[in-house]
């Protein structure tokens, strides 16, 4: 499978990066984000961990859990995930997910 970091997504493990280095250094954050990017790899492979969004007006999007952050995603084509947006626990998230989702630069 085949996984696209879209822009808004690219910008929020920048943001997370840029936080956690801040707060515990650049080590923390090379591992955090490291990890981050590899269970979102991790996760074309067990599509039974997949969670779809419940808001009818975001068919067809889903999401899985890393540590604090949610990773909202969709099947773009048959074998490919896009990336939508990273999320930490405590945002308002339907706010941010609708705001990053409507950029127009998902597909």
């Amino acid at each position: 499978m085949d996984v696209r970091i879209l822009p808004a997504a690219n910008e929020r493990i920048l943001e997370i990066w840029d936080y956690t280095e801040r707060n515990w250094g650049e080590e923390q954050a090379d591992y955090y984000v490291r990890g981050l990017v590899d269970a979102v790899g991790q996760i074309q492979k067990n599509r039974h961990l997949w969670k779809p969004v419940l808001d009818e007006a975001m068919i067809g999007i889903f999401f899985f859990r890393y540590e604090h952050h949610f990773v909202f995603f969709r099947e773009i084509s048959i074998g490919a995930l896009g990336v939508i947006s990273i999320l930490h626990e405590t945002m308002d998230i339907p706010s941010r997910l609708k705001e990053d989702t409507e950029r127009g630069e998902d597909v």
